[in-house]
């Protein structure tokens, strides 16, 4: 396939990585890493096995790219405001959009501009950090999940998972795109959040009884919220809390993505994982007292 990909931060890199050494043609639009990659191509280093790939194809803008079979979607949601006009040169009349991005609003954004039948919606439960320009740190996870934006398990969703997991990218096909939304707000509200706010990373606020409980009160909220939203199958709160609990101890010390970006002073992405999910479970009859508390405090601190 034709890739090309959407935000080549440490998620679109490691993926848009695996894609090329799998043997598609994989093009990656660039800012910070242009001149080094052009120069020395894109090194990732893996526990899985590190990667360098000596010739990256890395352009500056997507009218350089041209028409793509896939456009992988790894952007910020704060640069969403130049999402659809990104993407919009990379368009034919069957390309299919894979967003990776965080939290809520990113599918409806694109199904407005491109159709609901050329979106399809992901998860990636992923540990990696940037490097140096033209490097890319792979911690540990890796693994994505997929669904149609219109729903379904269709022939098209099945073989993109195919596709992946072909390259070395664990990957589900999955029926139910709110569902793997919200299960992955279970994640990344309590612990992107707690750790931008207080500086900790993963470990440490575990390791705490008080933010311990914390984070399991607040996952509790989002899964209630959840189970509000329609889901096709409704999420057992206390097999997949502890489920999170579990994996986020066997990534030690992890910081998230969004204590990164407050370390480095870049905006957060509190739309999309917190303004947007709160509006809709109140509009459920759904409370999440305790993240509208959080929202708030990494507001006031922005």
């Amino acid at each position: 396939m034709k890739i090309a990909v959407v935000g080549s931060g440490a998620l679109g890199l490691y993926y848009g990585a695996l894609l090329q050494r799998g043997g598609h043609d994989v093009f990656f639009l660039m800012r910070r890493d242009y001149h080094a990659v052009k120069q020395a191509g894109l090194q990732v280093t893996s526990p899985n096995g590190d990667i360098h790939l000596p010739q990256v194809k890395a352009c500056l803008t997507t009218e350089e790219i041209g028409t793509v079979e896939l456009v992988l979607v790894g952007l910020k949601a704060t640069a969403n405001a130049r999402l659809v006009s990104l993407v919009r040169p990379l368009m034919a009349e069957d390309t299919v959009v894979v967003t990776l991005q965080n939290g809520l609003g990113s599918e409806e954004l694109l199904a407005t501009a491109f159709g609901a039948e050329a979106v399809v919606g992901g998860t990636a439960f992923l540990c990696s950090n940037r490097g140096e320009p033209g490097m890319v740190h792979h911690l540990d996870q890796g693994s994505v999940r997929l669904a149609e934006y219109n729903g379904g398990l269709t022939e098209r969703l099945q073989g993109l998972a195919a596709a992946f997991s072909a390259t070395g990218i664990p990957c589900e096909a999955c029926p139910d795109l709110t569902r793997i939304r919200w299960e992955k707000l279970v994640w990344n509200i309590p612990f992107n959040g707690l750790c931008a706010l207080t500086g900790l990373a993963t470990d440490k606020l575990l390791a705490c009884k008080e933010t311990r409980q914390l984070i399991i009160d607040m996952m509790q909220e989002v899964v209630s919220a959840a189970n509000c939203q329609g889901l096709s199958e409704s999420i057992d709160a206390e097999m997949f809390i502890d489920k999170m609990i579990t994996s986020t101890e066997r990534m030690e010390a992890y910081q998230p993505s969004m204590m990164i970006d407050r370390i480095n002073g870049l905006p957060l992405e509190l739309g999309a994982i917190y303004t947007e999910p709160l509006r809709r479970a109140e509009e459920v009859g759904v409370l999440m007292t305790k993240v509208g508390v959080l929202y708030a405090l990494l507001q006031v601190t922005e």
